[in-house]
């Protein structure tokens, strides 16, 4: 577009001012050019470079004015200037006007002091080119880059004139940057302001209110999790959100008050737990259980007898009532909270309506993929989310709606499927760039297949789940995401260049960042999940078992890795499932195992190490009761039954591969056993305990014959009389 004639001659008047006054004088005419719509971008920036930064930015910080003007004549026209450009989205992020951020900054926050009083215009003006520059990427770094969010925060929290434009313009940063955008170190920011907004939320009772919930959501859905977990008990905002929505939410209101409660609702319970909704010390439950109600009937209401592209355009509240729901379900089945008889039937009345719409959804979407539809990333990320929310429900209820799930259930697979391969290939790509952050403004791929694990531990036990599994190839692909979540658990340092070796050993090693830490807790979870699937169906399925290739690779990748986990605390249990899997694959393959194999000693060498440490008197209070040892006490709800298959399926593996019997002697454990049964006072062996102890030795006999003399050097008589081991005493001496 050609430039117009009276821009071409302004920008000849500025270039050609030898003096600021001159060019001062030119400024009238630019205050008009830049309103006219006929003044292109190009022709705006034009004049822009004409007038020059330097010179705008010695008008705003000029003191002396001629007489009889206003004290802030030159600051007034100068931003005057800056808002007519910077209300045009390609100069708004030109570099002359992002280095003249800290100069509106310094006047916004200087809008309480007696310079502005009487001139609240420029604070306006001020205000406006710093709303328009956070519109851009470009502008919204820069602002960051110049610490406008803990500046707006505090002009919101200790000033009193034009707040809510700071508010409005953290809101925009912190929604674009997430956690990026606070001090994670000090988050004395995010209090001071979440108490200022939460306590005008809470006393506010007019449409201010409603509009402050969604201001809440967003700051609350900014905030760094763990670090806001280990600081707000001190700060009063999360009582007041709590008091502000439990007033709007048992009030008689309409959906356009009803909704962003309901977000900001669960943005709370995601960011504090469910435990947050039951802070009420009079009626700890009636929040909670309200909630779960409205969220399940807004699913429901959302979802049933409504088209797809219909459901598609409020996602936002219905993937927050998903979060009320996952959650919630979750809390219930832990039993911290003593529900009523009639609470609990109507929590599972109001829930299975909600999950029954989810179904239906879901199988809307079935059909409109049959018919060849178009599906738009919006709707894909959407039954992303209907999958999750489903599997939370399907991990804890294993009856309802049986049919509708089986029917849907090589979808489901799919989807979850299709997320762990999008989840993997994103984890991997980030571990390779030179920075660990996650771009502004993108979240992370949703690994749906994690979180369907425990749901699939349940289908694996019944026959018409396990097939629907099996027949879909789901342990192929739960081979490779037990593969990846291991890479995550056993993590390797970088390795250390060899010119800084030497100063590394005289340092201590550095602590594992603590997001790396929660990745490594929550694939231990997931491996566990998974090994219990692989059990179920090695158990249930065992010809499968037997010749299935995954499952010959299964082991072999057993085999040549439960060496590598580390032995702490920490991974005892994982240690356990990982041990007891690879019994039950050699009790399977054992036909296809290689004699002295090397790997096969190491792993076995691992096995008996988690079978053996698990009793012992040393510990016990009289020295002759055998008890749980200390390591094992704390997980040993987790591993109480794992252990006995694992004595169990060691003693058939005994008997398949019997060569395996020489290296548990080699070991000492089959002595080891023997010494520690010697100092057992009679009468307080555990008969389950004695019967796993004696069953393996028996079979460790039939299998060697050369156990038995040495079983005999270690006075296993005594053994066998005192806690009356008859089956192991005729092995040994006969009737």
């Amino acid at each position: 577009m050609a430039i117009p004639e009276s821009v071409l001659k302004c920008v000849a008047i500025l270039n050609s001012a030898k003096t600021d006054t001159e060019k001062f004088a030119g400024l009238f005419m630019v205050t008009k050019l830049t309103k006219s719509e006929e003044t292109s971008s190009e022709a705006k920036k034009l004049l822009f470079e004409s007038i020059g930064i330097e010179f705008l930015k010695r008008l705003i910080q000029c003191q002396s004015v001629p007489p009889d003007c206003p004290p802030q004549v030159y600051k007034s026209v100068a931003l005057a200037i800056f808002s007519s450009f910077c209300n045009d989205i390609e100069l708004s992020h030109h570099p002359d006007i992002l280095s003249s951020i800290p100069c509106f900054l310094e006047i916004v926050q200087q809008a309480d002091t007696e310079d502005y009083e009487d001139n609240l215009m420029i604070v306006g003006e001020a205000y406006e080119c710093l709303r328009c520059i956070a519109e851009s990427n470009e502008g919204k770094k820069a602002l960051l880059d110049q610490g406008a969010v803990v500046k707006m925060a505090d002009i919101y929290s200790l000033q009193s004139f034009q707040t809510d434009e700071a508010l409005q313009i953290l809101v925009t940063l912190v929604q674009h940057f997430g956690s990026l955008a606070w001090d994670k170190e000090n988050p004395r920011y995010f209090h001071s302001l979440m108490n200022k907004v939460a306590l005008d939320f809470e006393t506010d009772h007019s449409e201010r209110k409603f509009e402050l919930c969604g201001v809440l959501e967003a700051l609350v859905i900014s905030s760094d999790r763990k670090t806001i977990m280990n600081t707000y008990q001190e700060e009063s905002w999360s009582t007041s959100v709590y008091k502000g929505l439990n007033d709007i939410l048992t009030s008689k209101i309409g959906k356009a008050q009803r909704d962003p409660a309901l977000k900001l609702a669960a943005a709370m319970i995601e960011l504090l737990g469910v435990e947050w909704s039951l802070t009420d010390t009079e009626k700890p439950k009636q929040f909670f259980l309200l909630l779960v109600h409205l969220g399940s009937v807004e699913v429901r209401m959302q979802l049933e007898d409504r088209n797809f592209e219909l459901i598609l355009k409020n996602t936002n509240l219905i993937t927050s009532c998903f979060i009320i729901l996952e959650l919630s379900v979750s809390y219930i089945v832990s039993d911290s909270l003593d529900l009523e008889q009639k609470e609990k039937q109507q929590l599972y009345t109001a829930l299975k309506g909600a999950f029954s719409a989810v179904l239906g959804t879901i199988k809307k979407y079935v059909s409109r993929i049959s018919m060849n539809k178009q599906q738009s990333e919006e709707g894909k990320l959407f039954i992303c989310a209907l999958v999750r929310v489903l599997a939370a429900w399907l991990a804890q209820e294993t009856t309802a709606m049986r049919s509708s799930v089986y029917e849907l259930l090589p979808f489901i697979l799919s989807v979850a499927n299709d997320s762990f391969y999008s989840y993997r290939s994103q984890y991997v790509s980030e571990k390779f760039k030179s920075t660990a952050l996650v771009s502004p403004g993108h979240s992370h791929q949703v690994d749906v297949l994690r979180v369907m694990l425990p749901a699939l531990c349940h289908f694996t036990i019944e026959d018409h789940g396990r097939k629907v599994m099996l027949d879909n190839k789901e342990d192929e692909i739960l081979l490779e995401c037990f593969t990846f979540h291991w890479s995550i658990v056993n993590y390797k340092r970088p390795p250390i260049p060899k010119s800084e070796r030497l100063k590394a050993k005289k340092e201590p090693v550095p602590e594992l960042p603590a997001s790396l830490i929660d990745e490594m807790n929550d694939s231990k979870a997931a491996m566990v999940s998974m090994c219990n699937i692989f059990m179920n169906i090695i158990v249930l399925e065992p010809k499968l078992a037997e010749n299935s290739p995954v499952f010959a690779a299964l082991l072999k990748f057993i085999l040549n890795n439960l060496t590598e986990l580390k032995n702490v605390q920490e991974n005892l249990v994982l240690h356990g499932n990982m041990a007891v899997l690879g019994l039950l694959l050699l009790k399977q393959q054992s036909k296809k195992v290689k004699k002295n194999d090397f790997s096969i000693c190491r792993y076995i060498q691992s096995a008996i190490r988690f079978l053996w440490d698990a009793y012992n008197v040393d510990e016990s209070n009289d020295s002759s009761t055998l008890v749980v040892s200390m390591t094992y006490k704390k997980y040993w709800i987790e591993i109480m039954e794992l252990w006995f298959l694992g004595m169990q399926t060691m003693s058939v593996v005994l008997t398949l591969i019997p060569w395996i019997s020489e290296f548990a002697m080699e070991t000492g454990w089959a002595q080891g056993i023997i010494e520690i049964l010697k100092k057992v006072k009679v009468g307080s062996l555990p008969s389950n305990t004695k019967s796993a102890y004696e069953d393996f030795l028996c079979h460790l006999v039939d299998t060697n014959k050369d156990v038995a003399p040495v079983l005999k050097e270690h006075d296993v008589l005594t053994v066998c009389r005192k806690h009356m081991m008859m089956e192991l005493g005729k092995r040994l001496f006969g009737d």
